[in-house]
Order: structure tokens, then sequence, then C-alpha cells
């Protein structure tokens, strides 16, 4: 016997339509590729974002077709979020970070047909258009008389003038809410990037699970600021969640230094940011400096790698704001686990408590883990044994875009590459990746303890571990380390620092320090490229 409930289609359209019903006057503010910031509301996003949708029709883009993006968080950005989706095409984020080449080749194997990118951006849509063997239509996301005369990109249009011959008036179309409405791809798998292919049912279930209170906690008493890319896993489902919940969006555009991030969450009265420890380490570099405090900022949540705790402590006690530690994936949608604490946990001391926000937190509703050994046999949950971290649930990847690379599950579980362990309430807690983890003397060390105890020495801004071949111990450990300016420490005084902190074989065998470490296009530390930057280095005790 089936229940006698209307059967409604969970599609990415009715989120803006609830928006613009319930929250019309709900506040996006951006700051724009122009410099100046941009005020707008859930019901002008919701008319424009019909514009698209009628736009699309008029270029006869069919069903499922990919509309890709190169473009900061703004406005039009999400204006395309919906308008794309919502009108049955497959909203393709492209990440500008990555090389040219790598563009032309995610933007033709998508089988993008149109791409929508800001004027930043301009030098790389001319240095590729001619390579793009698919797209039909190239659209400049800035008013008319900002396109310049002479680009030389065929057909060229600016957004404005795209959509402002549009009617305002459409109807979403129904369909099946399994049917793909964006795509992300990924470089953090072995051979060329793959596309995680998100459904309108697992992006809907994805922001619903994300707002709740044991997750983001998103309302519409907040002001939002996705600091992390709208090109990056769709800003974490931010801009969705938003929706669901009216919360104002403060979009900060290509200006993702710490003067302009401090400014725009002062200025917007922003209670709630999220972002990868990287930019929140340039924001609180330039407060610590200018002696500045936050007026409005309650939480923040820190993905994207493993955040130190130094950075935990000085959210927490230094400026009253409360650090959501958060874990997931491309393949994710992105969400997996966030580090809220239980009642059991609220009158711990300090120092437990710590304990407790430095692991990457509990499974969201919707999401199931395991770990298991080299053998696939399940591990317990007592927070001692680690090993490989499998995932499933409804907005878990069954198989990448066009099949690539075969099937990823391994009896309907998807293996994350992460090594982990897991404890009795269900935190868990990443202890490296699995192509990252050191062994050494048949031990394992992993190389994120390593890099939070450097990352806790007052002189150091950026630390990664890797480890380096030892002819006696298979592996040994190794700390690159970036100097905060103007702040000398020296090698022995870093390595002296490790002392009664970690246990003494887990001690770096040496301290190298360097310029920078590698970045990757969403802000993570790109150890192979460490390595091979270190490629001539020899162990001293090697």
């Amino acid at each position: 016997m089936f229940g006698l409930m209307q059967n409604q289609q969970l599609l990415i359209s009715s989120l803006i339509d609830f928006a613009e019903r319930h929250h019309g006057e709900g506040e996006i503010v951006s700051r724009r590729v122009e410099g100046d910031i941009h005020r707008t509301n859930y019901k002008n996003v919701a008319l424009r974002s019909r514009r698209v949708a009628n736009a699309l029709d008029q270029m006869k883009l069919g069903f499922s077709d990919r509309v890709a993006t190169l473009a900061w968080n703004g406005y039009r950005h999400l204006e395309l979020y919906f308008g794309v989706s919502g009108s049955g095409r497959v909203l393709h984020t492209l990440n500008p970070r990555l090389h040219p080449d790598q563009i032309v080749w995610i933007a033709d194997h998508a089988e993008d047909q149109v791409l929508c990118f800001d004027m930043t951006f301009l030098p790389i849509i001319k240095a590729i258009h001619h390579r793009c063997s698919t797209i039909k239509h190239f659209i400049a996301l800035c008013d008319a008389d900002k396109l310049p005369e002479d680009t030389g990109i065929p057909g060229l249009q600016s957004y404005e003038a795209w959509i402002g011959k549009q009617s305002e008036q459409y109807t979403w179309p129904d369909f099946d809410e399994n049917s793909a409405s964006s795509m992300c791809y990924t470089s953090g798998t072995t051979g060329n990037p793959k596309a995680a292919l998100y459904s309108h049912r697992s992006t809907i279930l994805h922001a619903m699970s994300g707002a709740l209170p044991d997750a983001l906690s998103m309302s519409a008493r907040d002001s939002v600021l996705p600091v992390v890319p709208m090109f990056h896993v769709n800003a974490w489902g931010l801009p969705y969640s938003a929706a669901m919940t009216g919360a104002k969006l403060v979009f900060p555009g290509p200006a993702m230094d710490g003067k302009s991030i401090f400014e725009l969450i002062e200025g917007e009265k922003v209670s709630f940011a999220a972002g990868v420890p990287t930019v929140w380490q340039m924001m609180l570099a330039h407060m610590q400096t200018n002696n500045l405090k936050f007026s409005t900022l309650k939480r923040t949540v820190i993905g994207g790698s493993a955040c130190p705790p130094a950075m935990i402590t000085a959210f927490n006690d230094v400026y009253g704001v409360e650090v959501l530690h958060a874990w997931g994936m491309t393949e994710m949608s992105p969400l997996g686990t966030v580090c809220t604490l239980k009642n059991k946990h609220l009158n711990l001391d300090p120092a437990e408590k710590m304990k407790v926000r430095l692991k990457q937190g509990r499974g969201i509703y919707g999401v199931d883990m395991k770990i298991v050994d080299g053998d696939g046999k399940e591990l317990p949950w007592d927070g001692k044994a680690y090993g490989d971290l499998l995932v499933k649930g409804p907005w878990i990847i069954s198989e990448y875009f066009k099949g690539e690379g075969g099937s990823p599950l391994v009896d309907g579980w998807f293996p994350t590459g992460d090594v982990a362990t897991i404890d009795p309430d269900g935190y868990m807690q990443i202890t490296d990746r699995s192509k990252d983890v050191i062994k050494s003397g048949g031990e394992w060390i992993s190389s994120i303890d390593v890099e939070n105890i450097a990352m806790a020495h007052p002189a150091v801004a950026m630390a990664a571990c890797i480890g380096m071949k030892h002819p006696k111990w298979d592996e040994r450990p190794i700390i690159a380390v970036v100097k905060k300016p103007g702040i000398d420490v020296s090698v022995a005084e870093l390595l002296a620092f490790y002392e009664g902190k970690t246990a003494k074989w887990q001690i770096p065998d040496d301290v190298v320090f360097v310029d920078a470490i590698p970045l990757g296009g969403t802000g993570k530390m790109q150890k192979s490229k460490l390595r091979e930057m270190l490629a001539d280095y020899k162990l001293p005790s090697a």
C-alpha cells in the first residue's frame, strides 16, 4: 500500500520560486568585478533567472545540454544557477584556476554549448575560444557598455543584453527529479579530471540536510558569506540552502584578500561565513596586524583541508566565532560531516572540547560511513582503529560522467581515498589521504598531525608534511614551511617545538623553508607538486 501524499518532483526551480514568494525582499549583495557593491533580492534574482531560461530556449538548447560558467561568486552567477538548471539544462561550473589546456579539455569532454564568463577571464577566453569544439555561444557577465568592441570572439554578447530582451514570464518545466542539474569536475582522481553529475533530487536533499541545526544551521536570520567559490562544488551547496531558508547572501566576487573579506563581513553584518583555511589565514593575519574584532560574525564552516588547531583557537577564543570543522568531496556534493558538539560536550573543559573540535565531525543525515582495513573488513568505532573511509548516501556519486574510470563503488560504498578514525559518538577524524600517509619503520605517521604542530608556532604561516625515502625506516617525515613576514625561525627551533607534543619517532627529520607551498584550484595543498619541487632533496639522516 502506498501513501496518499501528493507526488511533487524535487526540482531546483522550486527553490527560487519559494525564495521569491516567501523571502522576496531577502538581500543578495555582491562585490562585482567592477569593484562596486551591487544589491538585489530574491524577487529580482527569480525574475532574471526566468529571463535566462527564455534566453536559453531562444538558443534552441535541448534538455540536459550543458551551460558552462567561468565566474566568481556574484548575483549573475546565482541567476545562472537557477535559470540553467531550472529550465532543464545542466550547469557546468568551470574552475578558472586550472591551466587553459585543462579548461579546454574539460569543456570539450562535458560538451558545453554555452560559456558564460566574468570579464576577469576575458584573456583566458580569447586564448582558448577557438579550441573549444562544442561551445557555440559566449556570454560576458557584464553590462553592454562594458563589452570591448574588438575581442576576436565571434558572436560575443554581454549578459545584460542577452537576457534584457527576454520576458520575465516563464513556466518552469516539470520533469523527473533524477535528471541532471549540474556538474563539477574533480582533479583528485587518477588520470584526466572526472565529472560528478548531480541530480535535482540529490541537490535538494543535500541543501535540506546541510541547512539543519546540527549541520550548517542556516536560517532567514542569517547573513551568509560563501567565500568558497561557486565553481567549487557549487559553493558547498550554500546558494541552494540560502534560497531554501531565505538567508541573506553576500558574495565576495574576485576580492579574496583578508582586508576585503573582513570589510565585507563587517559592512554586511555577516553572521555565517564558509571557506578553506588558506582564506581565513589571510583574514586573521589582517585582523591581527590591525587589531580588529568582529561585531556580527558568529560561526564559520571550514573545510577543503584540515583546519589547524591554532586557527580554531583564534576564532573561538580570540574572536568569539564558533568553528564548524567540516569534510566532504566533489563526489559527495560535497557535505559529509560537520563537527557540531553534542549536549554531553558542552561542559567539557577547553582542552577536552578542543579534542572534539579538531575532528571532521559527525555524518549529517543522508551520509553513512565506515572504515575498513586492507582486506575490506569493517573496523570498530573506537576512535583508535584507523582505516580507509567509505561512504554512501543519496547525494554521493554512483559513477563518473560518461562512465570514466569504471564504477568507483566497492559493494555499494564509495572509497574516499582518506584514512580516518571514528569514535563511539560517530565523530570522524581524517588522519591522512591514503596517498599522503607516511610509513616509517612499519608504523604510520599522520602528515596532518605533523602539520598542525608546526602551524601552532608563531613564526609559521603555512606548513606541509611529506614523506622522504629512507634506507632504514622506509620513509621519514620532513616539514616544508613558509615563514610569516618579518619573523625568523631556525630549523633547530622548529624541531625543538615538537618536543613533548608528539612521539619522538613522529618528529620530522628536517625542516625545509620554502617561499610558497603549491596550492590547487580550490586552495588545497598540492603535495605531489611539493615533492617535485624537492626532488633533489636528501634527508640529513639518510
